[in-house]
């Protein structure tokens, strides 16, 4: 699929078929996330790959959405601050580091016609405990792929003009 189809054609689906995803398919995924650019090289991340139904349902205690927990996988993207990048004012950039590697996978997702949804709406306790996640790693996006089941409605956006300044503010 040509690129700025892929863009036009990604939404957040909240319904899924049943049928499972096909490795390949998840391979070209993660590899996708694998290429993401970010600060200083440094990729603080980590992805989880959650096939395992009890641990999906697990998950529903974080994110209740039967559309979550019930979708072939889920993808879970963890930072490590620690091994991230942090500008001279000191913010640390493993969140934007994170969003582009997440970013990559969404739109690897709908290039290989599958659907997500970006989900940040979580209990990262809970989602620490039933990931069994290490101290320093932090749950930061999790997405259900699988084949959509429905058909969202046309994507509204603002105008171009509305969104960027030239030059100066």
């Amino acid at each position: 699929m040509e690129f700025y189809e892929v863009l036009k054609k990604r939404r957040s689906i909240r319904k899924y078929k049943k049928a499972p995803v096909e490795q390949d398919k998840i391979d070209r995924i993660l590899e996708a996330v694998r290429i993401a650019p970010s600060a200083a090289n440094f990729q603080p991340w980590h992805f989880i790959v959650i096939k395992d139904e009890s641990v999906k349902l697990a998950l529903k205690e974080a994110y209740g959405r039967e559309w979550f927990y019930t979708a072939p996988l889920i993808i879970c993207a963890c930072g490590e601050p620690a091994k991230a990048w942090v500008r001279r004012d000191k913010r640390n950039y493993v969140d934007v580091d994170v969003a582009i590697a997440f970013e990559h996978l969404v739109l690897a997702a709908a290039a290989e016609g599958l659907g997500t949804c970006w989900v940040g709406a979580f209990d990262p306790a809970v989602v620490r405990r039933v990931l069994g996640l290490p101290d320093g790693i932090e749950p930061i996006a999790m997405t259900p792929i699988g084949f959509p089941d429905e058909t969202p409605r046309p994507l509204s956006r603002k105008s171009t003009a509305e969104i960027v300044r030239r030059d100066r503010w």
